[in-house]
């Protein structure tokens, strides 16, 4: 048997949304179970993400830490951001992100992997790319604001972050997929086997 990810979706008698903000909303939806019953279900709609493990030649990871608001925490992260347009090219906003949050660029992109990030209450789905071959990025720093004003920039060895990891002390979900997916990645068949940057993805389709 295959181990796979499958399309499927059950019948909405009803649907409603009862919250929209600046980026995300609420809807409820009133599905049809498999023994017929009707159940409501509430979850965030929102319009997907990418994120960088940005990955220099010393072997260390390019991370930022922020405050988080819902969870009270300042976290270390690594570079990421919403999808602004709908069928935007997740690559150049990963290139974006990557500009904006630490004035880098890349040469080598990669899909390092894809997740839907809370599928129980959200339908987020981030595409997480490795980038390397980093230099600085060339015009003006980009113009910060609210909580990325406080926003703090370093470069952390792999093993650092996969310690922290798994000592319970870091909690981002797009880092900690992304650093144990590079250190997978690497344990199987390398970095240079990871699908292309422009790889399909069907949560979030896009054009090249």
């Amino acid at each position: 048997m295959t181990i796979k990810d499958t399309p499927e979706e059950w019948e909405i008698r009803a649907t409603d949304t009862p919250f929209v903000g600046n980026k995300t909303s609420v809807r409820t939806d009133d599905v049809v179970m498999p023994d017929g019953t009707v159940v409501g279900r509430d979850y965030q709609v929102h319009p997907g993400s990418v994120a960088v493990l940005a990955l220099d030649e010393a072997d260390r990871v390019l991370v930022l830490r922020q405050y988080r608001h819902p969870v009270r925490h300042k976290l270390w992260e690594i570079p990421a951001g919403l999808l602004d347009v709908p069928g935007e090219n997740p690559l150049h906003a990963a290139q974006r992100e990557l500009y904006e949050e630490a004035h880098v660029k890349a040469e080598d992109w990669r899909v390092l992997t894809d997740v839907y990030t809370t599928p129980g209450g959200c339908d987020e789905a981030v595409r997480i790319f490795l980038a390397r071959d980093l230099s600085e990025a060339e015009g003006e720093r980009f113009a910060v604001a609210e909580e990325e004003a406080d926003m703090e920039l370093d470069r952390v060895p792999v093993e650092d972050l996969v310690r922290g990891v798994l000592a319970g002390e870091l909690h981002n979900n797009c880092l900690v997929v992304g650093v144990l997916s590079l250190i997978a990645a690497r344990a199987g068949d390398g970095l240079d086997a990871l699908r292309p940057a422009q790889a399909p993805w069907p949560a979030r389709p896009f054009e090249a």
